[in-house]
């Protein structure tokens, strides 16, 4: 089994919102805003490759929308999705899985395309990937409540339905993937997936937004985004204090600096340990 990094581009997002209650004098000590009080976070997503399968975990916010749309979120950097995989030996119709955490945009919006010019009609990215959620996190997204209603965007959910590529990975503890196996969490959004990887001797977590950065390491970081910030608090606290005994990677999906990190016991709780590159690893 190989793993590789795909850097899809970064994008900007307001300091408060990805801190929820905690100061800016705190929180900008690792991620320094902007004049209009703006943070650079990374969509960094993971693709594995293992025999006949080509398992991409998540695929970025995509180019698809509107000038409008994107003007609030400032894209930028030499990045894309397509580049990132064609660096890797691949090309977009290698994918055989397209495995989604959560179906918010910048997690899912690089799987669905408009046909060239004709901003009616939608097609997949992948077209020969099955895609994957699951049953309960389907739901949620196709029937939004109010607070999340604009991160689950139709245009690039349904087409996965509508072309007969979706799947849902069982949550009853049948694993749909030998290549790693399945951690769900409801703080950030329901039933948000997180992968677990069995790498050589590491056990590598694709981190999503249940830890988007190293910034949100100590437990009262996090995000205003949260629909269920007191249960992300025991999520994370649970789930940091075992990477910390078992000695876990951590897959840093928007941090824009640190890629993996790990994390240790001290005196004021988990705390970070290390920061590294997937690849000094491999």
């Amino acid at each position: 089994m190989n793993l590789h990094v795909i850097n899809t581009g970064f994008f900007k997002l307001d300091g408060g919102a990805m801190f929820g209650v905690v100061p800016k004098s705190l929180w900008s000590r690792t991620n320094p805003a902007d004049e209009r009080n703006l943070c650079t976070w990374a969509m960094r997503c993971l693709l594995i490759e293992d025999g006949d399968q080509l398992i991409l975990i998540d695929n970025g916010i995509g180019s698809k929308q509107d000038a409008r749309f994107f003007s609030h979120y400032y894209l930028h950097g030499e990045a894309s999705l397509d580049g990132s995989l064609k660096k890797a030996g691949f090309d977009r119709s290698d994918v055989t899985d397209m495995f989604l955490t959560h179906l918010h945009f910048d997690h899912c919006g690089g799987g669905v395309d408009y046909v060239g010019d004709d901003r009616e009609k939608l097609e997949l990215h992948f077209p020969n990937a099955k895609y994957w959620s699951n049953q309960d996190h389907w739901k949620w997204a196709t029937q939004p409540n109010a607070r999340e209603k604009a991160s689950f965007l139709k245009e690039n959910i349904i087409p996965m339905q509508e072309s007969g590529h979706l799947h849902f990975v069982p949550l009853n503890g049948r694993a749909a993937f030998q290549q790693f196996e399945v951690l769900t969490v409801d703080g950030h959004t329901d039933k948000q997936m997180i992968p677990k990887i069995k790498y050589k001797d590491h056990t590598i977590v694709f981190m999503a937004d249940l830890l988007p950065s190293v910034g949100h390491i100590p437990l009262p970081y996090v995000m205003g985004y949260d629909t269920r910030p007191l249960l992300t608090l025991d999520e994370k606290e649970k789930f940091l204090n075992e990477a910390a005994d078992q000695g876990y990677i951590l897959f840093l999906e928007h941090d824009p600096m640190n890629e993996c990190c790990t994390v240790k016991h001290t005196e004021k709780g988990v705390r970070l340990d290390k920061t590294f590159s997937l690849k000094e690893i491999l």
